[in-house]
């Protein structure tokens, strides 16, 4: 997103209608609840309210439920799909972001129910429709999890 302009002023009224709008993801795999501020070709601050009734936890672990790192990073490539296709004007057309690749991912400590998770991802690289981005998710300023990872804009399939 480099060659985009950056926003100087973020763009910070986006709800659930919007997050809706802009992925195809539903419940149970839809991992972004709501997002703070996004700015145009550079970054977004999204937050994912973690409950206890969140499916994954009746078998991740009974009697003790931690998220999967799997889905934090999930959830920061969630975050990642807003920021493109905001940034690229594309909500509401149908184009997926597709995980390309995840590289240096790390697991600093446990998401458990009650949690409010906040989801932080840049971009860093951008070739043709293929995207780089640095995610970052933490609790009260705890980080969770950190990962690159690459996706690339595609159109969705055919039916």
């Amino acid at each position: 997103m480099s060659d985009e302009p950056k926003s100087s002023e973020p763009i910070v009224d986006y709800d659930i209608h919007k997050v809706l709008n802009a992925l195809p993801h539903r419940y149970p795999l839809l991992l972004v609840d709501r997002v703070k501020a996004i700015h145009l070709g550079d970054r977004i601050h999204a937050v994912k309210a973690v409950s206890m009734n969140e499916e994954f936890f009746q078998g991740h672990f009974p009697g003790a439920p931690i998220m999967p790192g799997v889905l934090q990073i999930e959830a920061l490539a969630q975050a990642a799909a807003i920021l493109g296709i905001e940034t690229l004007e594309l909500a509401g057309t149908g184009k997926l972001v597709i995980f390309m690749g995840i590289d240096n991912a790390k697991f600093r400590s446990q998401v458990t129910p009650g949690c409010l998770l906040d989801l932080e991802v840049e971009f860093l690289q951008q070739r043709r429709r293929v995207y780089k981005f640095k995610g970052k998710a933490s609790v009260e300023g705890k980080t969770s999890c950190e990962v690159e990872f690459t996706a690339m804009i595609a159109d969705p399939p055919d039916n």
